[in-house]
């Protein structure tokens, strides 16, 4: 065979094989690499948006934090000074109870003490009647007056 025949054999074999690969082979090639840079770029993009989103959220929970911690401090400080009014109110509620049972206590101690006095004079009264009585139905004798008075002494004690 020729040299340049099998030269120029495969050279039609070689551009049948290069138009048939560009137009069966190479489309779909392409159109796959194609598909793969766009679902490539597709999930930057939405990685990108995602890592957005993410600042952002993070934005909010911080602010809400704050604002959650802001409100907890308020009630906590409306709660004490309830709670400080609570104990005002009960310590002054406690003291006037107090002023009120040592009042009633001191009216009762005294009224007792004067019924004791009175208990007592009322006693000392009878006592004295008693011992002059005694006294004047004896006969009046020194003696028997010591005796008397020592008696009632006796009943004094």
């Amino acid at each position: 065979m020729n040299l340049n025949a099998t030269l120029i054999a495969q050279l039609v074999v070689f551009f049948i094989l290069g138009w048939f690969t560009m137009k069966f082979v190479w489309p779909p090639i392409v159109k796959a690499l194609d598909e793969r840079a766009k679902k490539i770029a597709d999930g930057l993009a939405a990685a990108d948006k995602a890592k957005a989103d993410l600042v952002l959220a993070e934005k909010k929970v911080v602010e809400e934090l704050r604002k959650a911690r802001e409100s907890a401090g308020d009630m906590r400080a409306a709660a004490e000074k309830q709670a400080a009014k609570f104990i005002d109110d009960a310590r002054a509620e406690a003291a006037r109870i107090i002023a009120k049972a040592r009042e009633e206590a001191e009216a009762e101690a005294g009224a007792a003490a004067q019924r004791a006095k009175e208990a007592l004079r009322e006693q000392v009264a009878q006592l004295a009647v008693a011992g002059a009585e005694r006294i004047l139905r004896r006969e009046i004798d020194a003696k028997a007056h010591a005796e008397l008075l020592a008696n009632l002494k006796q009943e004094l004690q």
